[in-house]
C-alpha cells in the first residue's frame, strides 16, 4: 500500500495556513485545491496573471479564456484579480508567495530539483518553475517515490537538467514525507502500509529516520 496521488495532495494541503498566497504546479499539485481546509482562507496565484482562482468548473461553467498556468480551465471568485504575467512573476521573484507545491522528476538529498525536461523529449519551455523555486518562501514537492521502472527518484544527485539547487524544503512521496536537512533528507512520516525496508530499497539519497516518525494508518 501507499498514498494515492489524491491522498498525497490531501497531505500537501496540510502545509497551507490561513492567509497564505499559494502557487500550485501542474499535475498532482493541482489536486491540492480540492483538499484545502474549510476553516482557512488561502489565495491561489497563477503565473499567467491571476490571483484568487476558484475551483475547476462543471461542464456548463467552462470559459476557455479562464485557464491556469497548466492550461486547465478554472473559475473565478468575486475577489479575483487579473494582471500581466510580468506582474505575476514580480510577485514570485519579490518573495510575496508563501508556498509553492510542485511536482518533480527527481530530487537530490540536498534539495536540488529537476522537474522541467527530459533530454530528447519535446518541451514547451521552463514555465515558472525556475522562478518559483528561487523566489517563493517555502517549496514542497509531491512526487512518486520511484519511476515506472521502479527506480529511485530521490537521488544522491539529480541526473536530469536542474530547475534549482538546494531549494526544496519538504518532499511528499507515495511512501512518506521527507524534510531536507542540508546535506541529507530526514524521513518524518510513513505512508499507510509503507515500511522502512521498502523505503530503503527505493531510495538512493542519504537520509535519516526521525525519532518522532509518524506512521499513518490506512483510512
Amino acid at each position: 500500500m501507499a498514498w494515492t496521488r489524491d491522498e498525497m495532495a490531501a497531505r500537501a494541503a496540510q502545509e497551507l495556513e490561513d492567509g497564505f498566497y499559494v502557487n500550485l504546479g501542474i499535475g498532482i499539485p493541482t489536486l491540492v485545491a480540492n483538499h484545502i481546509a474549510e476553516d482557512i482562507d488561502v489565495t491561489l496565484q497563477s503565473e499567467n496573471g491571476m490571483l484568487g482562482m476558484g475551483p475547476f468548473p462543471y461542464e456548463d461553467q467552462v470559459d476557455p479564456d479562464l485557464i491556469n498556468a497548466g492550461k486547465q480551465t478554472i473559475t473565478e471568485l468575486r475577489r479575483t484579480s487579473y494582471f500581466s504575467s510580468a506582474d505575476s512573476f514580480a510577485m514570485i521573484r519579490g518573495g510575496h508567495i508563501d508556498i509553492s507545491i510542485l511536482g518533480a522528476m527527481e530530487v537530490s538529498e540536498t534539495g536540488d530539483i529537476a522537474n522541467w525536461m527530459i533530454p530528447g523529449k519535446l518541451v514547451k519551455g521552463m514555465g515558472g518553475a525556475m522562478d518559483l523555486v528561487a523566489g517563493v518562501k517555502r517549496v514542497v514537492v509531491i512526487m512518486d517515490h520511484a519511476n515506472k521502472a521502479g527506480e529511485p527518484k530521490l537521488l544522491k544527485e539529480c541526473t536530469l537538467p536542474l530547475t534549482g539547487k538546494a531549494c526544496i524544503d519538504r518532499i511528499i512521496t507515495t511512501l512518506g514525507v521527507f524534510d531536507v536537512k542540508g546535506d541529507h533528507l530526514e524521513l518524518i512520516e510513513l505512508a499507510p502500509g509503507a515500511t522502512l525496508e521498502e523505503i530503503a530499497g527505493k531510495t538512493e539519497a542519504k537520509y535519516t529516520v526521525s525519532d518522532a516518525l509518524v506512521e499513518h494508518e490506512a483510512a
